[in-house]
């Protein structure tokens, strides 16, 4: 079974303007299911689109099944059956040997920004950019699914 290892951050927003970056791929994605065991997820992402299921996050692990999908296929999925939806734009950067992807958020999210870093394993050891913050694993608000229902703006 394909498992995710995932570890989240918020991010400094300051210190992220200041960082000289790559050109971002934009992200639009819709939920068609999302509960605490499971969640079904379409995204689009320039001229490529994905259907991924994800299972229940057990730790920082959960299992993560992904697929390409045509693009039109997508997009028809997010106006007729996505319930939710997310948008942002994500920068890959490669930080001491490991990739992390940072997330700037748009619409009811704007304003948030987010680092993730896949591992190998929970033990990895890896070592912080300056413009990470706290740690976010654990708090489930920061799941992409719970955004599109309760997003970061609502929180205040």
């Amino acid at each position: 079974m394909p498992v995710e290892i995932e570890r989240k951050f918020l991010v400094d927003a300051d210190k992220w303007r200041q960082f000289v970056k790559p050109e971002p791929m934009h992200i639009k994605q819709g939920y068609l299911y999302s509960d605490v065991d499971k969640t079904i997820r379409v995204r689009v992402v320039g001229e490529k689109a994905y259907l991924t299921i994800k299972g229940a996050t057990t730790g920082i692990s959960r299992s993560e099944y992904e697929y390409p999908i045509p693009v039109k296929d997508a997009i028809d999925l997010l106006d007729t059956l996505a319930v939710s939806f997310t948008e942002k734009n994500r920068y890959n950067i490669n930080f001491a040997g490991h990739l992390w992807e940072v997330d700037v958020f748009f619409g009811d999210n704007a304003g948030l920004i987010v680092a993730e870093i896949e591992l190998e394993n929970e033990a990895t050891e890896f070592e912080l950019p300056g413009w990470v913050t706290v740690e976010v694993s654990a708090d489930v608000r920061y799941y992409n699914s719970n955004l599109s229902v309760n997003p970061f703006n609502k929180w205040k």
